[in-house]
């Protein structure tokens, strides 16, 4: 018998977050979240997310044991403003009994539909900034801190169940050692030259803050165009700001400017905090913070997290500066495995972005779909 229950207590949302832990124990690929700062993401009072979303948090239960876990998600912004009417399921995890992943969605769908929605999509998070979509392929390379891990058998779940192929993403990764240097430095001075350009570096995060509005005008300038944009509300960015950026290598983020000094392009590379994060088991004391401090000194292995050039320059070589500007960073460093986020398959200006770097295709993820019945 499975019974499904809403989370009401503290307990119980603890319970929501450390289940992974059991379903992936011993797993060499699942990268853990921290327990206390999971909670927080999903705690209304700390994450500005909920001003314009509601969350609904279920834990599946057989034989008094957790066996399931979802959220079900309504972008209120996207549902009056872009009137996509679509609820939205993540944070989804699920032992091998389809009827517990069936049970789980039905609830997904009831809220749906007691809302007016027309479909369900997911496994996505409340917006741009968040993990998205199912692993259907490179189950045998370790996660990011900013992807979701499964097993195989969530996509056979969810295509039994009538669910099909929303979007697709991409995840690609390439050597450091493919990258030109010198052919970057040259193309990086004549854009430079062309367009009164010049690059940002920093070493102090202090002196980063001041930009990171004005960066996220640019990611919405350069992303609104694609079918997943969700606008980040200036809340969103202060939280962001607090949580990521102080812990960020100052000299992993890069900027350009033009000669007004106007910020036309932006990029964010974080170390890979993988290992690190597996070392700690979801904890920062009293070893976790250690790993994750020296993961950020010393990792040999960088994911890009966010980059983006803003529409009138888009197509005109601004990459190439950003590039230009990791490689002055990073050569010295020894960084050997450029690792990309979940890039949209159909995405044809992305994938050329990095055609220069012969990138290999090791994941890939979907979205999945179904209408509310």
């Amino acid at each position: 018998m499975i019974s499904i229950k809403k989370i009401t207590t503290k307990k119980e949302m603890k319970q929501f977050v450390t289940f992974p832990f059991s379903l992936y124990k011993n797993n060499p690929y699942w990268v853990p979240p921290i327990i206390k700062d999971e909670i927080a993401n999903f705690n209304p009072k700390k994450n500005p997310v909920f001003e314009n979303a509601d969350a609904h948090f279920f834990l599946a239960y057989q034989d008094k044991k957790i066996v399931g876990r979802v959220i079900a998600i309504i972008n209120w912004y996207e549902v009056n403003k872009q009137q996509i009417k679509k609820i939205r399921f993540g944070w989804f995890d699920v032992i091998d009994d389809i009827e517990v992943t069936k049970v789980l969605l039905e609830k997904v769908n009831e809220i749906g539909r007691a809302n007016n929605l027309e479909y369900i999509e997911g496994p996505v998070g409340f917006n741009n900034l968040d993990k998205t979509g199912v692993l259907i392929d490179g189950f045998d390379h370790i996660g990011t801190m900013i992807t979701w891990y499964n097993h195989p058998y969530y996509k056979e779940h969810l295509e039994q169940l009538g669910f099909v192929k929303e979007k697709e993403y991409l995840e690609n990764k390439f050597k450091f050692s493919n990258v030109d240097g010198f052919y970057f430095n040259r193309i990086s001075n004549i854009i430079k030259n062309r367009y009164s350009l010049k690059a940002l570096d920093f070493t102090k995060t202090k002196d980063i803050l001041p930009y990171i509005d004005e960066m996220f005008e640019v990611f919405s300038a350069a992303y609104s165009k694609l079918s997943t944009f969700v606008p980040i509300s200036d809340a969103q960015i202060a939280f962001f700001k607090k949580k990521y950026i102080s812990f960020i290598n100052p000299e992993y983020i890069k900027f350009v400017v033009d000669k007004e000094n106007k910020l036309i392009a932006f990029a964010i590379v974080m170390p890979s905090f993988s290992e690190a994060l597996q070392k700690s088991k979801g904890k920062l004391f009293p070893f976790g913070l250690f790993h994750l401090l020296k993961a950020r000194k010393k990792a040999k292995d960088v994911t890009f997290y966010l980059i983006g050039v803003h529409p009138e320059y888009q197509n005109k070589g601004v990459h190439a500066i950003i590039f230009d500007q990791y490689y002055k960073t990073f050569k010295p460093l020894g960084i050997e495995n450029c690792i990309r986020t979940p890039e949209l398959e159909d995405n044809e200006a992305i994938q050329k972005l990095w055609k220069d770097f012969d990138p290999v295709t090791h994941k890939r993820r979907r979205t999945y779909r179904k209408s509310i019945q």
